[in-house]
């Protein structure tokens, strides 16, 4: 049985990649609370990590960084400290996770790391400068690390577009704002945390062993085409 963890797989998008997973994999979640699910193959370790030490773990077969933010403001409401605080957890998280796990996940079987951009980065949308600006610097570490820890480590990223998360409580607080967002998409759709967490299962699996260094989009249509 695999070994995957799950960096704040306790909520929303990594709540729904823990129970996608606990049926073939030994997952351990590594998150700030527990999440409210039983299983005899879910351990769980109470961590901050921004700020505390990350427990330690012999072998890794799979990696998913799941912090995020949605900080939605004007440029001129935002603050240095808001770029600093979006990239903090973004990136210095997702690169702190990775650099002290690295030997662990060389001991993996086809060892796969899965990080989460936004279609923010492809798609210009105001008020999304410091997410956008801190997920594009996700992708760029996905496309470096995909070429350094190649051939035996594979990293991708997923951009999902609007997902039905407390983190997006404000953006579908009422049923006009969530027929607005729905009008936006082409498919006329926004995502539940179950469709990203098929996208996570499947590029853990061995059914991508030549993917790495993809940044998926799953996007209701919204990056590619134009109503």
């Amino acid at each position: 049985m695999k070994t995957t963890v799950i960096i704040g797989g306790s909520k929303g998008i990594g709540l729904a990649i823990t129970k996608e997973l606990l049926a073939t994999n030994k997952v351990i979640v590594i998150s700030r609370t527990a999440p409210d699910l039983e299983h005899q193959n879910l351990t769980h370790f109470t961590c901050d990590v921004l700020t505390d030490e990350l427990p330690e773990i012999e072998s890794i077969d799979g990696l998913v960084y799941c912090p995020g933010s949605i900080n939605l403001k004007p440029i001129t409401r935002l603050s240095i400290e808001d770029f600093k605080e979006d990239f903090e957890i973004n990136v210095i998280g997702a690169v702190k996770t990775i650099k002290h796990y690295l030997n662990a996940i060389k001991k993996g079987t086809n060892p796969s790391i899965v990080l989460f951009s936004t279609v923010a980065t492809k798609l210009g949308m105001p008020y999304h400068a410091s997410i956008a600006t801190s997920k594009a610097g996700v992708e760029g570490l996905v496309k470096s690390l995909g070429a350094e820890l190649a051939p035996n480590i594979r990293i991708n990223a997923i951009a999902p577009t609007v997902t039905n998360t407390d983190l997006a409580a404000k953006l579908l607080r009422n049923d006009k704002m969530i027929e607005n967002i729905k009008e936006r998409h082409p498919l006329k759709r926004f995502l539940d945390p179950t469709d990203v967490a098929h996208m996570a299962s499947f590029l853990l699996s061995e059914k991508t062993l030549n993917m790495s260094g993809q940044i998926l989009e799953i996007d209701c249509g919204i990056v590619n085409f134009k109503l």
